[in-house]
């Protein structure tokens, strides 16, 4: 059986590998990142980035239970692939009664291993964070840190290449399923399949020709430099996502492209929805709002007042969210099934969910 997956993300890359693992005839299409981003004019990936946290204690029992399932697999796609891509430090999840008391549902029904910690806790064991005297913690000591998402999407590309899988470094302009197959086009021309698996993040629904069904939102990331002593100082430091209404997570010092360190925060105070090929392009163009890293830099200001910053950045992305906010995996005809919806939340889970999104086609093979 041949199998198209469009889509080169990372629900996409993690399907093709499972699919090839199970002996299909697959390939893999979707573009490589643009060299420049304030210049390019195709399709854009939020992956672009080295940094996402991973852990299994999460605000909804789902996300739970498939983060579990995918760290579960990251030795072996490092391994089937050779390319590194996560990093152990720990997570933190912190908040007031109410928050922490979601987090402990999920945390008990998957019985996620941690440790369960009162303010003073959080203070003697994080002393650069400074917490509400109303917060306590759930630390994950292991198995939980943050993952390079380029360098997954990488990993995972290269395992399915290893074990047959092709790989068409093209967008998708078009779809037309007959009775024998679905012709997929792409700028290189045109090629038949069996089954297609859609994951292309905010481009799903561009790619099905179907009504606008994901809520996709502008995202802002602030990147806090800082210099070698600094990330000394700050070589305990674990991931976090902890309690206010911009829902943020920060990463520890994280080495970029660049060769310098950065602290990366995100939380945006506001939801600016995107509709469109040209909002959508313009918006990974602009790298970012300025006014969203200002706040960003006070938040992580208040958070970690000791921190010694040598310069701010920025970068743009995008989160695509589904109505249900769970991913939708689905089969939408005999030929055609779809992978998408990250909810913010897709990159740590990303093999399970493009595993479940392959099922959708192995059912189809009796494998």
């Amino acid at each position: 059986m041949k199998v198209a997956v469009i889509g080169r993300g990372l629900f996409g890359a993690a399907a093709a590998r499972h699919l090839s693992m199970a002996g299909l005839d697959v390939t893999l299409i979707g573009p490589s990142e643009p060299k420049d981003k304030t210049t390019h004019t195709g399709v854009f990936g939020s992956h672009y980035d080295e940094g996402r946290i991973t852990r299994k204690n999460a605000l909804d029992a789902y996300w739970v239970g498939v983060s579990t399932a995918a760290i579960d697999r990251y030795d072996e796609i490092e391994h089937q692939s050779g390319i590194p891509f996560y990093t152990e430090t720990g997570a933190l999840m912190a908040g007031e009664a109410a928050f922490m008391a979601r987090v402990d549902k999920g945390r008990l029904e998957h019985g996620v291993p941690c440790e369960v910690l009162s303010h003073d806790d959080l203070t003697a064991r994080f002393p650069f964070f400074r917490f509400s005297k109303e917060f306590s913690g759930f630390y994950e000591p292991t198995r939980a840190g943050h993952v390079s998402p380029r360098k997954l999407v990488a990993a995972q590309t290269e395992a399915a290449m290893r074990m047959g899988a092709e790989l068409i470094e093209a967008e998708v302009i078009g779809m037309d399923e007959r009775a024998t197959h679905i012709e997929i086009a792409t700028h290189h021309g045109s090629h038949a399949f069996d089954q297609a698996l859609v994951a292309a993040g905010y481009n799903t629904d561009r790619v099905l020709g179907r009504a606008g069904q994901l809520d996709v939102y502008a995202r802002t990331v602030a990147l806090f430099e800082i210099d070698e002593a600094e990330a000394n100082r700050l070589n305990t430091m674990p991931t976090l996502v902890y309690d206010t209404p911009e829902d943020p997570y920060l990463l520890p010092p994280i080495r970029y492209p660049d060769g310098k360190k950065y602290i990366k925060l995100g939380g945006d105070p506001e939801d600016i929805p995107l509709a469109g090929e040209k909002d959508l392009r313009e918006w990974f163009q602009s790298g970012g709002d300025a006014g969203v890293r200002d706040h960003l830099g006070a938040m992580l200001h208040e958070l970690m007042p000791d921190l010694q910053v040598k310069s701010i950045s920025m970068g743009s992305c995008v989160t695509s969210w589904t109505k249900d906010r769970l991913p939708e995996i689905a089969r939408l005809s005999d030929r055609l099934s779809v992978c998408t919806g990250g909810n913010g939340a897709g990159a740590k889970c990303s093999d399970e969910i493009g595993r479940l999104g392959a099922a959708l086609i192995l059912e189809r093979t009796g494998e």
